[in-house]
């Protein structure tokens, strides 16, 4: 009996999802979505298996963003995929519905693709190039985000543990004031200082 990852590789295998779409403005084709979707439902029931699609709004900064969350199972296991795309601030002819659609249509697109093993960086489509670019400095802002908050916590934590030092070697009320008041890189350069030279004395 075939388990969930075998069955996932036998439609990888044998998927073949047109570029039924074209961008007369670019003269180009492209997939879609629905494309995709069209082609794999077929696979899936050969295989015994249930996909679904779900899509969570979230804002970031100003910005919304559509997760779109690919969930494939056969009962006993899943495989779970996600893809973001974020909405236009604005589209000519468009209303809120419709960029809100797009976007879905798009992060649904990018989680079936990382899913399925399709490859679209041939693709023209100048709309989802610019998402998945958008994707990409997304994650990249996370990260930076993380990093950065990770040094600043790191950076208290020494600022505290010389403070308890400064105040175990009896450091006077002014200095402490001053300290507290100034960048924390630059108290513990003055702290690192003073405990030194007073550890000296001593």
């Amino acid at each position: 009996m075939k388990n969930i990852t075998q069955k996932l590789i036998k439609v990888q295998s044998e998927l073949k999802a047109p570029k039924g779409q074209k961008n007369t403005f670019g003269n180009y084709n492209y997939r879609s979505a629905e494309d995709i979707l069209e082609a794999v439902k077929p696979l899936l029931s050969e295989q015994g298996l249930l996909m679904t699609i779900t899509d969570i709004i979230e804002q970031i900064g100003e910005r919304y963003y559509i997760q779109a969350k690919v969930i494939l199972t056969d009962g006993e296991d899943t495989v779970e995929v996600t893809g973001y795309a974020r909405e236009s601030l604005n589209k000519k002819g468009m209303d809120d519905s419709q960029i809100t659609g797009t976007a879905s249509s798009y992060a649904r697109k990018y989680a079936m693709n990382g899913l399925f093993l399709i490859d679209d960086t041939k693709d023209s489509d100048s709309n989802e190039n610019r998402t998945e670019r958008e994707n990409r400095a997304k994650k990249a802002d996370v990260e930076a985000e993380r990093e950065k908050q990770a040094k600043i916590a790191k950076l208290n934590d020494q600022y505290e543990r010389a403070l308890k030092a400064a105040n175990d070697n009896e450091a006077p009320m002014e200095l402490l004031t001053k300290w507290d008041k100034l960048p924390k890189t630059a108290a513990l350069k003055e702290i690192a200082a003073w405990i030194n030279e007073n550890t000296e004395k001593k």
